[in-house]
């Protein structure tokens, strides 16, 4: 019988779970997050070449900004654990079980001495919808309201990665690494609808990769709150085959 945590593996050294990318970037792993990330979160949600694609985080981003988030998701990623821990498959024929989040979202690279540098994140949650005008047929209530598990349930992904390294296709490769492995199989997310900056052509050919479909562009206007102000919203969505 599969671990509890399948398709999770465990660190031996320090009882951590975390998914692996495949090859070439198998030296980057996706974790919880960490309480000690406050200075590398703080480090890149202050670089310019980051957080101007980002609607979300304050800036400047200061060191309580990081402290309440981490604070946020551990003990969401924590609950999340705990919650696979008690799961007993002998009374379910078996089946290991489905869950409403992904307790590993912290994208790290490790170095040759088993240093890891946080370099990014990539999580989950249910979509919000609120970019579909008179095109939306579900409301954020309803989404929120479906049991965990629910097929129809619409996902949406957040995500950012360090500056130092894009191009190199790590998203892309973290992205499938963590629908195939854990959201399909764990959550069964069956659909899920992601939005970009109309400009961010690099964040819309991460979706694209795994097969989302632009379905229009928003005539929003958003100010980052960097300035910077962004026209139009890639609206993108996927359903599993």
């Amino acid at each position: 019988m599969p671990s509890k945590l399948h398709p999770l593996q465990v660190n031996p050294t320090t009882g951590e779970p975390y998914l692996r990318l495949p090859s070439p970037h198998d030296n980057i792993i996706i974790t919880p997050p960490r309480m000690s990330d406050v200075d590398a979160a703080m480090r890149n949600l202050n670089d310019r070449k980051v957080v101007d694609w980002l609607s979300s985080p304050p800036y400047p981003y200061l060191q309580s900004h990081a402290e309440s988030r981490l604070t946020m998701v551990t003990k969401e990623s924590d609950a999340i654990l705990a919650d696979l821990e008690a799961d007993d498959p002998e009374q379910s024929g078996g089946s290991l079980k489905i869950v409403g989040a992904c307790p590993v979202h912290a994208l790290r690279e490790v170095a040759e001495d088993g240093t890891e540098t946080l370099i990014g994140d990539v999580h989950l949650r249910r979509c919000a919808l609120v970019h579909e005008g008179a095109e939306q047929t579900v409301s954020c209530e309803e989404n929120a309201a479906r049991a965990v598990g629910d097929p129809s349930i619409i996902w949406c992904a957040g995500d950012w990665l360090a500056s130092s390294h894009h191009g190199r296709g790590i998203m892309s490769a973290a992205f499938r690494t963590l629908m195939t492995d854990w959201a399909i199989p764990r959550m069964n997310v069956r659909v899920m609808r992601v939005e970009t900056y109309a400009e961010n052509v690099a964040s819309a050919r991460v979706f694209e990769k795994f097969g989302f479909v632009q379905e229009c562009i928003a005539d929003d206007v958003i100010v980052t709150n960097t300035g910077v102000v962004r026209r139009g919203i890639r609206l993108l969505w996927w359903k599993h085959p």
